[in-house]
């Protein structure tokens, strides 16, 4: 073997072992296990939205409010549950048959845009990672989340993605969303309220909520319907309440 083959063969040895290096750890690190009493500090995402921020010398500050499940209108479960992972409680985190939609979409589109990811997966990113969807990325978030569905129920699980997930420009966990959107608390979130939040999960700085989206008031409505035929929401007594209360979604 000449000797600028063997200088490639190291290289690529090291490069290889760098590799496994880097993946291998998210078998162990962080410890996902803290998460079962312990509520998160600034996550990944958040400490991202920071830095963009300070590249672009914007001065924001990150808008969080951490509240328990049980202080979280049952119509926000709900309704985020219908538009994000509707088999949450019975996959092991992952939906392998919304993975490979996702991937016939993605050939037929020509894009390389990963989607069909379960809740868990996108708790497993926004505490954790990056929003870059290169291929390694998604490896450590499988990884993440086989550890966090072992080590967390699935309410906690629930609890802690409503409480990192973005709803907002800067704004962190259903308490913030439902204080900025609507000047409530999230435990008096309606169900209209509720799916038009739900709505904002996939993309929330570029969707809003003050009527100008065709699309959010479509797919808000769509969920809206799909609790009402799941028994969720009773249509006629919603009508009146918000009728009573003089509210306008």
């Amino acid at each position: 073997m000449k000797r600028w083959e063997k200088i490639l063969s190291i290289i690529l040895i090291l490069i290889a072992a760098a590799f496994i290096i880097d993946i291998g750890r998210y078998f162990f690190y962080p410890n996902v296990a803290y998460l079962k009493r312990h509520n998160p500090g600034n996550t990944a995402f958040m400490e991202y939205r920071e830095e963009t921020w300070r590249q672009k010398k914007v001065k924001r500050k990150i808008i969080r409010t951490w509240v328990p499940i049980s202080q979280i209108s049952p119509y926000v479960v709900k309704a985020v549950i219908i538009a994000e992972d509707h088999k949450f409680w019975s996959h092991e985190g992952f939906d392998f048959e919304a993975m490979q939609k996702a991937m016939e979409k993605n050939i037929q589109q020509n894009k390389m845009k990963v989607g069909g990811s379960t809740i868990s997966q996108q708790l497993a990113k926004n505490l954790y990672l990056s929003p870059d969807k290169d291929p390694i990325r998604k490896i450590k978030e499988a990884i993440l989340t086989w550890r966090i569905e072992n080590q967390l129920s699935k309410r906690r699980i629930l609890e802690l993605y409503l409480n990192v997930a973005e709803w907002g420009d800067g704004v962190f966990g259903i308490e913030a969303a439902a204080h900025n959107h609507y000047g409530k608390s999230a435990a008096q979130l309606n169900a209209r309220q509720a799916a038009m939040l739900a709505v904002l999960l996939p993309n929330p700085r570029r969707y809003k909520l003050n009527g100008a989206s065709r699309y959010v008031e479509n797919q808000a409505e769509r969920i809206y319907q799909i609790m009402v035929r799941q028994g969720i929401v009773i249509q006629e007594y919603d009508d009146v309440m918000r009728e009573k209360n003089g509210y306008m979604p």
